[in-house]
């Protein structure tokens, strides 16, 4: 049902235009501006199969190169390399048994995907596998050969821009928890041995200029159940020393992140929560062991989530701006240079985020991208300061003018916390005209946020083209917002953290935003689980609630949501509260849950358990759509089922009359 004078069916965008592959995505620009890298839709597959495109931009109007992807293996990200080289990531289905490696079952055959890297030229002349063959070489035993194979090779952890032909990348086993991370020649494929992490100790900043670690990270048990994380640093001798101010309880979860080291006063530059609620940029002298007596940057509102460091010989390492983690994070330039180039492209497209991503030395080439709520991703090539190219729009066939407004609120929960939520409108949409069918929309996680500008799932501005409002409460457990949002969340799954939501409903009605008749909740993962907690929980004020790849047993959650050791052991503590699986019994509006058949971090027992215990109870509908995983990129068919299952179930069976 569309509400009449906000929206009619002739509004909706269709949901094509959200199922289809973007037209260009995954842009990057070699160091030495030679080369462009992307990832396209393929010409004549309407958008449903991916290629590699590379552009010499010596020769930008010969157009690009472009490889397709293959009949399994799908090109789903790329970057442009120094020496020429170009790494694609590439994801195919598998199915088999994974003995512990990687997400899924340990035992058994699972359904799920394989990713890996491959190396190639900018002519695409030879594909090979990243990185493998020298580091398979060094000491690599059997089961991690065969984990590597599962699980993927390789990553990039360092790009070394002043290197001409080295890059630092990581192997990892999903075995033992354990990896190594080396110095990889991309011409000679030469490899050398730079650390071995395990399961307590990691790395941390590599030097930039020559790839020698700086400093890591160290677990070790203090009392039962508590880990201290200490922080050390190499000294002039080569060895490495704790460092107390930096070392902090690891139930404490603070955040002390080595960004990066001031060559001139060996200071170094750390992104840390230690000194206020939010995430501020401080220097640290390891001579002296102590921090500066101010912070370097700190923002009244937001935690600063970025210094950006030069890479080009001109500016290497010097901090030439900095990015707040405001709801639309955009880059704030101190060099001047680089913000008179960043005002006038900001100029040039009023009203939408301006990110540059990359330039040459001598700032003739600069590539940047440009999007908001109402525009998807565009990204455009800066020639001579002067010239600007197009490369493309991701997708150039959905009309700004039929996406309306977004906005950044606040609103108080029922003890007092603020709750900070973007708030999108359907286009035209006028407080007389009435109060709107919404959807309350809890982002995954839980240890994450929302950010502003363009949806990437496509879900708001698909909802907002029907005539829906659309909430995205950063309820107690979101991270990244402050300390005290992100540790309110802990043990209140499904209790106050599910109230946060319920509170924003609530602050929608009495702003005469939201028809408190017309209320429904919709979320993905964590998200899931607030719509199937919805489900049980008593005086709901939703119509009904759909529920995407959701969590729904805690029971047995165990430690599958994430291949981060730490984030494990540190989130598993805290998932406890009111279990849905638990309380079916108390089911009180219909739900939808759908979710993939390749889903490994939440698995389709999860959905379709619940969906069992409820359906006799009220109004119920389970989907497995096939071959979907539980991460974007999703392909065609995947989006084309799933957004076709969400408006149907709106309009029909949400409530008396739906929604």
């Amino acid at each position: 049902m569309l509400l009449t004078g906000t929206a009619t069916a002739r509004d909706a965008i269709p949901i094509e235009s959200f199922a289809r592959l973007p037209n260009i995505q995954s842009v990057s620009m070699s160091t030495d501006g030679k080369n462009l890298v992307a990832i396209v839709a393929m010409p004549n597959s309407n958008n449903q199969e991916t290629g590699l495109a590379t552009w010499n931009l010596d020769n930008l109007d010969a157009g690009s190169v472009i490889t397709p992807s293959g009949d399994r293996m799908k090109f789903i990200a790329a970057n442009a390399m120094k020496a020429d080289r170009v790494l694609v990531l590439g994801r195919q289905e598998w199915t088999g048994q994974l003995g512990g490696c990687g997400e899924g079952s340990n035992v058994g055959a699972t359904k799920t995907f394989v990713v890996k890297p491959y190396l190639t030229d900018i002519k695409q002349q030879k594909f090979d596998e990243a990185f493998a063959d020298n580091v398979r070489r060094i000491g690599v035993g059997e089961d991690m050969k065969r984990c590597l194979e599962i699980a993927g090779t390789a990553n990039l952890v360092h790009t070394l821009p002043l290197d001409p032909d080295n890059v630092i990348i990581s192997q990892m086993s999903g075995l033992s928890l354990s990896g190594a991370y080396y110095l990889y020649n991309l011409r000679t494929n030469e490899t050398k041995l730079l650390f071995k992490a395990n399961s307590r100790t990691s790395p941390g900043l590599f030097n930039p200029r020559n790839g020698e670690l700086l400093t890591r990270t160290q677990l070790e048990p203090i009392s039962p159940g508590e880990y201290e994380q200490r922080v050390l640093i190499r000294n002039k001798a080569g060895e490495f020393e704790v460092h107390a101010p930096l070392t902090s309880k690891l139930s404490e979860r603070n955040a002390v992140d080595i960004v990066g080291i001031d060559e001139q006063t060996g200071k170094y530059y750390i992104l840390t929560d230690k000194f206020s609620d939010l995430v501020q940029a401080w220097m640290y002298d390891p001579a002296a062991r102590k921090f500066d007596s101010e912070p370097l940057l700190a923002h009244p509102q937001f935690s600063i989530s970025r210094l950006i460091l030069g890479a080009q010989p001109s500016n290497f390492n010097r901090v030439l701006g900095f990015v707040v983690d405001g709801p639309e994070p955009e880059a704030t330039y101190v060099d001047p240079e680089l913000s008179a180039i960043h005002a006038g492209l900001k100029k040039a497209y009023p009203g939408q985020t301006v990110a540059i991503s990359s330039y040459n030395n001598e700032m003739s080439r600069v590539l940047f991208s440009t999007e908001s709520a109402q525009h998807a991703p565009a990204y455009r090539l800066l020639l001579d300061r002067k010239r600007i190219v197009d490369l493309g729009e991701q997708r150039p066939w959905i009309d700004a003018k039929q996406i309306g407004e977004q906005r950044w609120v606040n609103y108080a929960a029922r003890d007092g916390l603020n709750i900070p939520a973007l708030l999108d409108l359907p286009v035209g949409w006028k407080a007389s005209d009435g109060p709107l069918p919404t959807i309350i929309h809890p982002h995954g996680g839980p240890w994450a946020r929302d950010y502003g500008g363009w949806d990437a799932s496509g879900w708001v501005p698909f909802f907002t083209s029907r005539g829906y409002a659309v909430l995205r409460p950063q309820y107690r457990g979101s991270a990244e917002l402050g300390r005290k949002l992100w540790l309110a969340g802990d043990g209140e799954w499904g209790q106050k953290m599910q109230d946060d939501k319920d509170d924003g409903a609530a602050w929608l009605v009495k702003e005469g935003i939201a028809d408190p008749k017309r209320l429904a909740i919709f979320g993905y993962s964590y998200g899931g689980f607030a719509a199937a907690a919805a489900v049980v929980r008593p005086n709901s004020p939703y119509q009904c609630a759909i529920s995407g790849a959701p969590v729904t047993d805690l029971t047995k959650l165990g430690w599958s949501w994430s291949e981060n050791r730490l984030q494990r052991i540190l989130q598993g503590r805290t998932v406890k509260g009111m279990d849905p699986m638990l309380n079916t019994d108390k089911a009180n509006i219909p739900v939808l849950l759908y979710v993939g058949d390749r889903d490994v971090r939440t698995p389709s027992f999860h959905a379709r358990g619940f969906y069992d215990a409820v359906k006799g109870r009220v109004p119920a509908k389970f989907e497995l759509i096939a071959d979907m995983p539980h991460s974007m990129p999703w392909y065609y068919r995947h989006q084309q089922q799933a957004l076709g299952l969400m408006e149907n179930f709106l309009a029909k069976d949400c409530g008396p009359g739906g929604l």
